[in-house]
């Protein structure tokens, strides 16, 4: 019996805007399941992001609220400043808790919390980023049963992040953006 995967969270940072962007331009608006998504963005910093990533998605983007309730084939990124955590009802909140690896939002913060809530229904993806956020979140969803997808290295921006990940965790593909959105794509039985 082929599994049922309920969500997919995504990690980004350095180069991520671009990466987010390429990868979001290829999901088709039947797209299934949430989105969550951290880039690593300062608080009091917006710079557009939003607007920018929703002109050539055909998904809602939004910044995720507090104790949001998620809709299938929505898109929702921590807004700037903000640890997304999702919850065992598979709500989203928000937390200002101390940074991890250096940045809040935290990759790994979400991929935990994510990992706990959905087990193994649930895909990450790491893209291009200069540190090692997301590494240990890729660990957990892969304990946790789900599955974990890599941005191709030598496609990314920033290598660092998408080779920790590849190093620390079992992951399940590499490959570049275009070939990530038609696996997510097929793995969530578009």
């Amino acid at each position: 019996m082929e599994r049922t995967f309920s969500a997919v969270v995504i990690g980004a940072s350095a180069g991520g805007i671009e990466a987010l962007d390429i990868l979001f331009s290829a999901l088709n608006k039947d797209f299934s399941v949430p989105v969550f998504v951290v880039k690593h963005i300062d608080a009091g910093v917006n710079n557009g992001i939003i607007d920018y990533l929703s002109k050539s998605s055909a998904l809602p983007i939004s910044f995720s609220d507090d104790q949001e309730l998620v809709e299938n084939g929505h898109i929702y990124m921590a807004p700037p400043g903000y640890h997304m955590l999702i919850e065992d009802d598979h709500s989203i909140s928000l937390s200002v808790d101390r940074k991890i690896t250096y940045s809040r939002p935290s990759i790994d913060v979400l991929f935990e919390s994510a990992a706990d809530a959905f087990s193994s229904r649930l895909i990450g993806v790491v893209l291009t980023g200069a540190n090692r956020d997301g590494s240990a979140g890729a660990q957990r969803i892969k304990q946790r049963g789900g599955v974990v997808l890599v941005q191709e290295p030598t496609t990314a921006e920033y290598d660092v992040m998408p080779k920790a990940a590849i190093a620390d965790a079992d992951v399940d593909g590499v490959m570049d953006l275009l070939a990530l959105a038609d696996r997510l794509t097929e793995l969530t039985g578009q």
